[in-house]
């Protein structure tokens, strides 16, 4: 077999590694969204998605610690991960607002999940304090990668909790917000990545990330903006709540985010040495590669339908 049979082999079968990957979180996704949504087993809102953000933001949190130390920065073991996943799960702590004025108000609880997470990395490095032991280092690091992790998921958990009616939607209209921006983000990545593979020719970010084009960056956009049209006017009905500029803007923002977000993983990948962040997922990666692109892009989302 010559190298470019090789490599051609090797593409195919990442291609349905990807796939098969794919299907099964989509799967599991969807049955856990309509469990939440119809109050399955007589469950309040986001209890049945709640596992699925602790057990990726923890997820990423140790995927965070793991890839740091191949680079020799030293991060808490445990904060990271514990944290992120406090944060992430905070919001549900609240109550759902009582109207519009409430919107931000349950985003309240992260923010004390955040300063916990600070004073514990911090007492942590007090207690641990040695003669050049770069206590500092692993206080920062650890902070920066808990709250980069679990404070976006905290946006992402409040968008469920908005409160958002529709006849139309029926049950499914207070996920509406939060199946948004998934299906805004993930057709912008689907979009970029096969317009990318086969007219890509322009490099968006040669050094960072190879593979990126202009062709797949249009594609994205326009896949973010039309999925958003979809979502928020066909499947969201009369929803008595539209985020911030419409359906238009809301695909332009979250989708522009959605990229970004992969970029900024990238980043941390390429600056660490690392082609990815773990292998649990199969072809589709680790944790961190499930939910990059959403990472910048659930703040965006959710500061929308607060102020729609």
């Amino acid at each position: 077999m010559n190298e470019a049979s090789a490599s051609s082999s090797t593409s195919r079968s990442k291609l349905v590694s990807r796939l098969i990957a794919g299907i099964g979180v989509l799967a599991s996704f969807a049955a856990l969204t309509w469990a939440d949504a119809t109050g399955f087993g007589g469950a309040s809102p986001m209890a049945w998605l709640l596992p699925v953000v602790l057990v990726v933001a923890a997820g990423g949190g140790r995927e965070a610690v793991r890839l740091a130390a191949a680079a020799g920065i030293p991060l808490a073991p445990w904060l990271v991960p514990v944290g992120a996943a406090a944060i992430a799960a905070a919001p549900a702590l609240a109550r759902l607002p009582a109207g519009p004025a409430d919107r931000f108000a349950i985003l309240g609880p992260a923010a004390v999940a955040c300063m916990g997470v600070i004073a514990a990395a911090f007492a942590s490095g007090v207690a641990r304090y040695t003669v050049g032991g770069r206590e500092v280092v692993r206080a920062a690091g650890s902070i920066a990668a808990a709250v980069a992790i679990g404070l976006p998921f905290a946006f992402m958990v409040s968008l469920r909790l908005l409160p958002s009616e529709s006849t139309a939607a029926g049950p499914f209209a207070g996920l509406v917000p939060l199946i948004s921006l998934i299906a805004v983000v993930k057709a912008g990545d689907i979009a970029a990545y096969a317009i990318g593979s086969l007219v890509g020719r322009h490099r968006m970010a040669p050094l960072l990330s190879p593979g990126k084009t202009w062709e797949g960056a249009a594609a994205s956009i326009a896949a973010s903006v039309a999925m958003a049209w979809l979502v928020i006017e066909q499947g969201g009905g009369d929803l008595t709540a539209r985020p911030l500029g419409g359906w238009l803007i809301y695909g332009l923002l979250v989708g522009m985010a959605g990229m970004m977000g992969d970029l900024a993983e990238s980043l941390v990948k390429r600056d660490l040495a690392a082609k990815d962040s773990g292998s649990i997922l199969g072809g589709m990666g680790g944790f961190l590669d499930l939910a990059d692109s959403l990472l910048l892009a659930g703040p965006v989302a959710w500061l929308l339908w607060a102020l729609g």
